[in-house]
């Protein structure tokens, strides 16, 4: 992947530090924009469109997570950025758990992030017929229609190599990249988020060594976005 190809913006002035926010699987800059312009008058604000989103260009092959970051890194390098804010959404928040971890960082704000592959869903009838047609070499092709029918919309939306690397990434553990994080973490999360339960967020605090964590009653995934004055004016708080 070449990094001149990553479509981003930066703007803003840099008194206090970078901040680099990180959006969603199946997103681009413009899910995480609104929470860098209030912070443009005292921080450099740095937004990217992941490699296979926006006008970013895909990876050539199945990417990690651990890809991502090391992409993310090569990028920041080239812009002369160390030790960055991030803030990243629920897959961009996993790739600011294994950068942090890996690279280091000056503070650390997850909103809705998973961490490890999901242990509370039961399987249901569709991924019991799934699993069984798998084990039958002679009907590739029917496992295919399977998981294109049945898959998550984050699946079937997906393109051949994103769809690779999304199931690599969702059967990744990144507990031991959570115990590394060393800086100032927040945890943002909604109560009745189903994709990334509150007792994930409850669980990384406990990991990472200095954690927050804010719940907002009564909001899902994008918790962020429904509490967004909320979230701008705790962001606040917390990076000053």
């Amino acid at each position: 992947m070449n990094i001149k190809d990553i479509n981003y913006v930066d703007y803003g002035v840099n008194k206090k530090g970078i901040i680099v926010l990180l959006h969603g699987w199946g997103q681009n800059i413009e899910m995480m924009d609104m929470l860098g312009h209030p912070f443009e008058k005292e921080y450099r604000i740095i937004v990217l469109d992941f490699p296979g989103f926006g006008k970013t260009p895909e990876p050539d092959s199945f990417w990690s997570t651990t890809d991502y970051a090391k992409c993310l890194h090569d990028f920041l390098t080239s812009l002369k950025v160390k030790n960055p804010i991030l803030i990243g959404h629920s897959f961009g928040g996993r790739v600011a758990i294994s950068y942090a971890s890996i690279y280091g960082a000056k503070k650390v704000v997850l909103l809705s992030a998973p961490f490890r592959p999901s242990k509370n869903k039961k399987p249901n009838l569709k991924v019991k017929i799934y699993k069984l047609v798998k084990k039958i070499p002679c009907l590739k092709k029917l496992t295919n229609y399977l998981r294109n029918k049945w898959g998550s919309s984050d699946y079937k939306n997906a393109s051949e190599i994103n769809r690779g690397s999304l199931v690599k990434i969702v059967n990744e553990d990144l507990t031991n990249y959570a115990k590394n994080i060393k800086c100032p973490t927040l945890l943002i999360y909604g109560s009745l988020d189903k994709d990334v339960p509150l007792k994930e967020a409850q669980d990384l605090e406990k990991l990472i060594e200095d954690a927050g964590l804010v719940k907002y009653d009564n909001a899902h995934h994008y918790a962020y976005l429904e509490n967004l004055n909320q979230t701008i004016a705790i962001l606040h708080n917390f990076l000053d």
